[in-house]
């Protein structure tokens, strides 16, 4: 048999926040098996000449005879050294593995899935088995169903969340904003390759030739030759000519068109506020049905997140900003976005309609890559799953998706459709969360993330850090008592491999805190009595399955609010249940 010597053991799992190397190394250096040395040789011996190529790893293969080997038969003391000496030597290989590439999945998902409630999942019923399934934030979706569907659905997911103690879910609301859509059809129409179609502004024209746009400056906005492409390229469409009141075009893609399907120009954006009068009268609903997150649809510039957060500050809601950048417009001002808002949504169906579809992959790691290093929640979104809207089944492309988003280190992927009007929404949930978890499996050990300047004035960041690295060297979860959420949050951006239950005693926040990587939220009364409340805690956790008997965990007392200590002093303790 051959038999490998390594002379050093070297390997790096790329982080998201990394700048440093050319894409293609940090992407070699990510999926490199470091357990396998000898893939610098080739056949013949000579080393293999690679720019990301490892110099302190050495490969030394040689061929060893079989010998017989002596069964003799084992003591209870011989059983009792030999159960020892393979512990100690699974500490000292620990290094040596590979990152995961073999590694069971843990039981707990860290990457929070995002679905979307629509016809298909707006049951009691559902939702319960979506939750069951692996759901931990419920989207509604503005641009479709009114007040009164939303409502049932928001008062579903409270009654859940009322009846569940271990689990939560977040309610998110998704804002239409100024969405460029067809008119409605009587029936959908096929277009086919040279056809003459048009688009006009004046209202409920719906033939086989022309129809109704909902947006007045149409035609302002559109120049020939410029490229319309529907429902983010399904059918693509160059401006001919232009009248007054209507945009004709020349089908280059064809397809079928239905009613209210979305319009977009290449590589421009609507010359549209970012938060209509809908979007208001939707964001008053939401503040009176205290919902989690705003998603506010294609931001352009930080202006409309502080106008947003200035209108939320004066109802005296508690309520996070999430930007949807899905707008050719808001590219160039993606750091002033992202640091006024308190999390992104890469919203990849627009992104790849207004901008060229190549650089939809490139945008989306550098805004998880911002998000990370600003200490802001990240979400992957659009087309996901797609194909499980009508079948059971995802393509292989979908699933290195999620793994790919699930890698870069986005807090959670979303299903729209899928969810939303598809056949199998249960079994898309859970896809998701296989494919989550299976990923999550192989970044086991990776070293928190720098967190930049985010926290730079907190001594609660150096605490979150050393707690993660704590916790990571000993294997153990971490437990946080938080007011406002902002340590917990703080320690998931650090992405410890293990679990952070966060105890809090506002259910705001326990829903919040649904949303974010590696946080699992429950809700506890604090006593006035530190250590009381730290027994009843872990004897929470072990009554529920969530930890064992003797298993150690970590716990972190810091951030901005103090809790049992001066605002001064913070503490990291390790115990055992």
């Amino acid at each position: 048999m051959a038999q490998v010597v390594t002379a050093g053991s070297a390997h790096s799992v790329a982080s998201p926040l990394s700048g440093s190397g050319t894409r293609k190394c940090r992407l070699q250096r990510l999926l490199r098996p470091a357990a396998f040395p000898a893939r610098f040789l080739h056949r013949n011996g000579k080393r293999i000449s690679s720019p990301c190529a490892v110099p302190s790893v050495m490969a030394v293969v040689k061929r060893v005879a079989r010998t017989e080997i002596d069964v003799l038969p084992l003591s209870p003391e011989d059983v009792a050294r030999e159960e020892s000496f393979q512990h100690l030597k699974g500490i000292q290989q620990l290094g040596d593995r590979s990152p995961g590439m073999w590694t069971k999945p843990s039981v707990r998902r860290k990457t929070k899935i995002v679905c979307t409630i629509g016809p298909s999942t707006n049951t009691r019923e559902m939702i319960w088995k979506l939750a069951e399934a692996g759901m931990n934030v419920a989207r509604m979706n503005m641009s479709h169903g009114d007040h009164a569907s939303h409502q049932k659905v928001i008062d579903l997911v409270k009654e859940y969340n009322a009846q569940s103690k271990d689990n939560v879910i977040a309610i998110m609301l998704d804002t239409k904003g100024p969405e460029v859509r067809s008119g409605d059809l009587p029936q959908p129409i096929t277009l086919t390759t040279g056809q003459e179609f048009t688009f006009t502004i004046k209202r409920g024209v719906g033939t086989e030739n022309c129809v109704s746009v909902n947006y007045d400056d149409f035609v302002n906005d559109v120049e020939v030759g410029d490229m319309l492409l529907v429902d983010g390229g399904m059918m693509s469409l160059m401006v001919k000519s232009k009248t007054e009141d209507s945009v004709k075009c020349e089908v280059v893609d064809g397809g079928e068109l239905k009613s209210r399907r979305h319009l977009n120009v290449r590589g421009k954006s609507a010359t549209l506020p970012s938060i209509t009068e809908k979007d208001w009268d939707d964001i008053k609903f939401g503040v009176e049905n205290k919902v989690d997150f705003y998603a506010v649809s294609f931001v352009k510039d930080a202006k409309v997140v502080h106008e947003l957060k200035d209108f939320l500050k004066s109802c005296g809601a508690d309520i996070h900003v999430i930007v949807k950048l899905e707008s050719a417009d808001s590219v160039p001002n993606l750091h002033s976005i992202i640091s006024a808002s308190d999390g992104a949504m890469v919203a990849r169906g627009d992104l790849g309609a207004e901008l060229p579809i190549e650089e939809v992959p490139l945008l989306q790691e550098e805004i998880i890559r911002i998000c990370r290093s600003m200490g802001k929640a990240v979400i992957v979104a659009t087309n996901m799953l797609e194909s499980m809207i009508v079948h059971p089944t995802p393509t292989r492309a979908e699933v290195s998706d999620i793994a790919i988003a699930v890698r870069e280190g986005s807090d959670a992927v979303m299903l729209s459709g899928e969810t939303a009007h598809g056949k199998f929404p249960l079994k898309a949930v859970k896809v998701m969360h296989a494919v989550s978890l299976r990923t999550e499996a192989t970044m086991v050990g990776e070293k928190p993330g720098n967190l930049g300047q985010a926290f730079k004035n907190h001594m609660s960041e150096m605490f979150a850090f050393h707690a993660t690295m704590m916790s990571n060297t000993l294997g153990t979860s971490i437990v946080v008592f938080t007011r406002t959420g902002f340590m917990a949050i703080l320690l998931s951006h650090c992405r410890p491999s293990g679990t952070i239950f966060a105890f809090t005693n506002e259910e705001r926040v326990r829903q919040r805190l649904a949303l974010y990587q590696g946080v699992c939220p429950l809700y506890m009364q604090f006593l006035d009595d530190a250590e009381e409340t730290f027994s009843e805690a872990l004897a929470y956790l072990k009554k529920h399955g969530m930890v064992k008997e003797g298993e150690e965990i970590a716990l972190v007392q810091s951030g901005r609010q103090p809790i049992w200590r001066s605002q001064s002093t913070h503490h990291i303790q390790v115990r055992q249940v």
